[in-house]
């Protein structure tokens, strides 16, 4: 009887996902994701005064940082990895399995664009997370964040196409420097092209951005990338009319960008310059994304405001924010500088700088010089250390004469320190000749 041979199974091919973890797990992939994770929580914390308070302020920084420092790094790790396979003399090896060359390429693009765009991802969740307790009002810009993460694997992409096509070892450091000066001098041109760099800088904290912003700069910065890799990785040559499509995308994208105005797509939003207001007399009243600093800001007015209460020529309302103020309005002093994650570090000083707003006029400069100036300026100071002294470490010591004005003012009953408060307000501090003695 004669034995029937068994014939050879056919080896299972791995799963796609499988090849796809493969892939994600060689090379330089993983450390470039942690370096761009790290690099932005690094610099985002040493910064943390600045943006944590306002959501608009957090989102602006992660945008800046993410463009200018992680974008060069996701550069130089794509390009790195894309000179890998020739450095190492395998390129010819990878070229004789049995895949097409754009799948072979998207395979190996994806931990240069997955693995950085990672870790800006996971950096920009933490930084907002980490404003989260303390914002008062308005909401984060997921949407310019998405955008950023766009810009990232796309700059990853571009890299590691440099890579296949230069594979010198210099190529990397020499990329991330040249695509920091481009992102630097695109972020400085003064023109709307600026708003086509991943990190275009915008500073004000009560904008919003134009709703197509966003995914004009993702189709943008991701067209461009596509564009790239068809053009280098489609076979046949007629498929690399492909790549046309994308790069049509990207440019349909950057049209109306640059037909914006000299602001940019940023705009002022309502709500966030909608007031919230305290109950005192005078009252104080902040913008909505200061809600948070409504109650310090108050407090810190409240031995000012009992002195004002109900003086004539008093202001009704402090107001703050770019609203200007109105009739019978003071505008608050500028806070951004003072509080910290929602909170003013100093309340003694930020006292001070109001006295120093309400007597803020704008004089002409006739008439304000000679002996009359000269005793307006030191009853100007010694008013103002009565209503707020300036805290130690901070401006120029009391001269011997306004000093006298000063002792006066507190030698003076309540009674007659009200008095002279009615009759310094009522006065046209521009004329010297009206400002009353102490």
């Amino acid at each position: 009887m004669t034995a029937t041979a068994t014939p050879p199974r056919e080896a299972a091919r791995p799963p796609r996902t499988s090849v796809v973890r493969t892939e994600l797990r060689r090379g330089v992939g993983p450390w470039a994701g942690a370096a761009v994770a790290v690099t932005l929580l690094v610099t985002m914390y040493g910064k943390a005064p600045a943006w944590q308070g306002r959501w608009t302020d957090a989102t602006d920084m992660l945008h800046v940082t993410a463009g200018l420092l992680t974008g060069p790094l996701a550069l130089a790790a794509g390009c790195w990895q894309g000179g890998r396979e020739r450095r190492r003399g395998t390129l010819e090896l990878l070229r004789s399995v049995p895949r097409g060359r754009l799948r072979r390429t998207l395979l190996a693009v994806a931990p240069s664009a997955l693995w950085p765009a990672a870790g800006q991802l996971v950096a920009a969740t933490v930084c907002l997370l980490a404003t989260w307790p303390y914002v008062g009002g308005g909401r984060p810009y997921l949407e310019l964040v998405a955008a950023d993460t766009v810009a990232i694997a796309a700059l990853g992409t571009l890299g590691h196409l440099v890579g296949l096509l230069v594979p010198w070892r210099l190529t990397a450091p020499l990329l991330a420097v040249a695509g920091y000066v481009g992102l630097a001098f695109g972020t400085y041109t003064g023109s709307p092209a600026q708003w086509l760099s991943p990190a275009a800088e915008h500073s004000s904290p009560w904008d919003a951005p134009v709703w197509w912003y966003a995914p004009a700069s993702a189709v943008w910065t991701g067209g461009l990338a596509l564009a790239a890799l068809l053009a280098y990785a489609a076979r046949p040559a007629r498929l690399r009319l492909l790549a046309l499509l994308p790069l049509a995308a990207a440019i349909a994208a950057a049209v109306p960008v640059l037909r914006l105005p000299a602001d940019g797509p940023w705009r002022q939003d309502p709500e966030a310059t909608r007031l919230v207001c305290d109950d005192g007399t005078p009252q104080v009243c902040v913008n909505a994304l200061d809600r948070a600093l409504l109650q310090d800001i108050s407090r810190s007015l409240a031995p000012l405001n009992e002195r004002l209460r109900g003086l004539p020529g008093s202001p009704v309302r402090w107001v703050g924010g770019p609203i200007s103020p109105g009739a019978e309005e003071i505008g608050l002093p500028d806070h951004t500088m003072d509080a910290v994650r929602g909170r003013l570090r100093n309340p003694d000083l930020y006292l001070n700088s109001a006295v120093q707003w309400l007597f803020s006029e704008t004089c002409p400069s006739e008439g304000l010089s000679g002996p009359s100036a000269e005793r307006v300026a030191e009853i100007h100071l010694a008013v103002s250390e009565w209503l707020a002294p300036t805290p130690e470490d901070y401006g120029v010591p009391v001269g011997p004469a306004a000093q006298r004005h000063l002792d006066a003012l507190r030698a003076k009953s309540p009674a007659g320190q009200r008095d002279y408060l009615a009759r310094y307000l009522a006065a046209d501090r521009c004329r010297p000749e009206e400002v009353p003695v102490p």
